[in-house]
């Protein structure tokens, strides 16, 4: 979860919001990394656990992601849990829950739906506080002016 946070601070000294993602094999290889970029590439597909995975697809040379875990310092979206389900990642640590869009537990369980035909590992909370941070400092920041970007 470190580099994660890590690719999440990065994120936000780029004026991103900060959310970092990393996916890691069984055998603990870090095999992907990504940051949110949605402002950068101008790209609403720009998130941090979408980047993630498609890095270690391309390094794993599969788009299932069998085995592998992903990272995360804030609960996905419903865009990245389907994403998460569609690669077969086997499990999901994320730190901060997201209120107004995360679809791992909060407003939906699409990584866990018994309708589907994979369903993931879900482990809430890890370096949730400062994940938590991170993020309430980045708005602040945000709703004083882009001047202090």
């Amino acid at each position: 979860m470190e580099v994660a946070l890590e690719e999440a601070r990065a994120a936000a000294a780029a004026g991103e919001v900060p959310v970092g993602a990393v996916v890691v094999t069984a055998e603990g290889e870090l095999v992907g990394r990504g940051r949110n970029r949605r402002e950068r590439d101008q790209d609403p597909l720009a998130h941090a656990e979408l980047l993630a995975l498609g890095e270690a697809a391309r390094r794993l040379g599969s788009w299932r992601l069998v085995g592998t875990t992903l990272y995360v310092t804030l609960e996905p979206c419903a865009m990245c849990a389907g994403a998460l389900v569609q690669s077969r990642v086997a499990r999901l640590v994320y730190g901060a829950p997201d209120p107004k869009a995360g679809f791992c537990g909060t407003l939906g369980d699409l990584v866990r739906d018994p309708r589907l035909n994979h369903r993931l590992e879900v482990v809430a909370g890890v370096g949730g506080e400062e994940s938590a941070a991170l993020l309430r400092e980045f708005f602040a920041r945000l709703r004083r002016g882009p001047s202090v970007l």
